[in-house]
């Protein structure tokens, strides 16, 4: 799992004793844990976390305390950070497919993140300003994740697609749980000075970004079975992706992507829940996500290896289960520390239970030459699906309370669950236990 040894060209000049060394290397590249590949992605995927969690930690307590938004206001700023450039997520994955340069297109959506962390400088308290400034960074998550998932499952074969997701994954969470510790240690340094913490993330994000060219490769990879028989030579053109969903295993997953969005709310008004019921200080609340960080990190590894060998479905239904009974203890009999200790826990098996998980499930119905489109069209279903759920979430709090709202976002998510089971358990490509290559 070292970066050096994320992938050495072939050449012919190999000799011919060299087959049994040969054969012996794949034989201990097939029992490694992930690939190089894999690794290098879930580096870029760390510095970046610490980068993007040094802002977003304490933007929630910003925004309502010291700019004064209304919960709707601000729910609209939270669907802004997810949702609306979630079309991007398809451009961004089919211009991958069509140009062959994942990584490339992935490069972009970093640097656009990276250079967004300037912007925050010059914001200041203009709301207008802000809400652009969130929208470029999301411009460049939207344009790069697709590409980047598309890399993971090139470089992984199908059968353990669960567990380099979780692996990236976990790296992934280890940047989030740095991010928020990081801010709070440039802010004592720095005298309490937000500028200074803008600067510090902008100096990550572009380290992610020189690590991204140095170590990454763009993995051609194997194909796995898929329903559609794509052509492979010609460019990939938009009629041809939009053949995607004529596959009722990708149509069925879209869907349930969306529907499981529509019923999640937003992470900031988790932490703000939190924050008001038990009455934290200011001080403490960046270790809201610290604590949902640590639980990523520890059980998103595991979770996705557990996928692969009992049944991602069963796996990403668990971690909904788990979400449903997080927003029950926001307004629950339990409090004070227990209820901190317990609801962080569960959000964070939440989140090491679906997100990886959501792209293994889709990696091997979708066929290798349309990877990164299928994985954005997926992904933009549902962030579409959050934006719609924050504004509605943030609606509910302003005109019945929080209570009311966020027993109703679980009565929401138990429903998605519902349909989702319906739309996935009876999909044989989608449901069975293993994935063998």
């Amino acid at each position: 799992m070292y970066l050096s040894t994320i992938g050495r060209p072939k050449t012919t000049d190999d000799p011919p004793s060299a087959g049994t060394d040969r054969s012996g290397r794949q034989r201990r590249r097939r029992l490694a844990l992930v690939s190089g590949n894999v690794v290098a992605l879930g580096t870029v995927s760390l510095i970046t976390d610490v980068s993007a969690e040094m802002v977003s930690a304490v933007l929630p307590l910003y925004l309502v305390l010291g700019l004064q938004l209304s919960p709707l206001a601000y729910g609209m700023v939270d669907g802004i950070y997810t949702g609306a450039t979630a079309v991007l997520r398809i451009v961004g994955g089919y211009l991958a497919d069509r140009v062959r340069a994942r990584k490339l297109m992935a490069g972009i959506g970093y640097a656009l993140s990276a250079v967004a962390k300037l912007g925050l400088l010059v914001a200041g308290r203009s709301m207008a300003a802000i809400g652009f400034v969130i929208a470029v960074d999301r411009m460049g998550k939207g344009i790069r994740t697709a590409p980047r998932d598309a890399l993971i499952t090139a470089s992984s074969p199908p059968e353990a697609l669960g567990r380099a997701f979780g692996v990236h994954r976990t790296m992934d969470a280890v940047g989030a749980f740095l991010g928020p510790l990081v801010a709070l240690a440039v802010l004592a340094a720095a005298g309490q000075s937000y500028d200074a913490v803008f600067v510090a993330s902008f100096c990550l994000a572009t380290l992610a970004v020189v690590v991204l060219v140095l170590f990454v490769r763009d993995h051609p990879g194997s194909a796995p079975e898929c329903p559609l028989p794509v052509p492979r030579r010609e460019p990939v053109s938009v009629r041809e992706a939009l053949t995607l969903l004529r596959a009722r295993p990708v149509r069925r997953l879209t869907v349930a992507a969306g529907l499981l969005g529509l019923a999640t709310i937003g992470d900031g008004f988790v932490y703000l829940l939190l924050q008001r019921r038990e009455e934290l200080s200011v001080v403490w609340f960046p270790l809201l996500a610290v604590g949902t960080s640590l639980g990523y990190l520890l059980l998103a590894a595991p979770l996705g290896m557990l996928a692969d060998r009992f049944g991602r479905l069963t796996v990403m239904v668990g971690g909904y289960v788990a979400l449903t009974v997080t927003y029950l203890l926001l307004f629950g009999p339990v409090g004070g520390w227990p209820l901190l200790g317990l609801a962080l826990a569960l959000y964070g098996l939440f989140y090491a239970a679906t997100d990886g998980i959501l792209m293994a499930l889709a990696g091997p119905v979708l066929p290798e030459r349309l990877r990164a489109t299928g994985i954005a069209l997926i992904q933009t279903g549902q962030a579409l699906a959050y934006l719609v759920s924050s504004v509605l979430f943030g609606f509910a709090w302003q005109q019945w309370g929080p209570a009311v709202a966020s027993r109703l976002a679980a009565a929401c998510v138990a429903v998605a669950v519902v349909a989702t089971l319906l739309l996935l358990a009876t999909e044989p490509a989608l449901s069975r236990r293993r994935v063998t290559s």
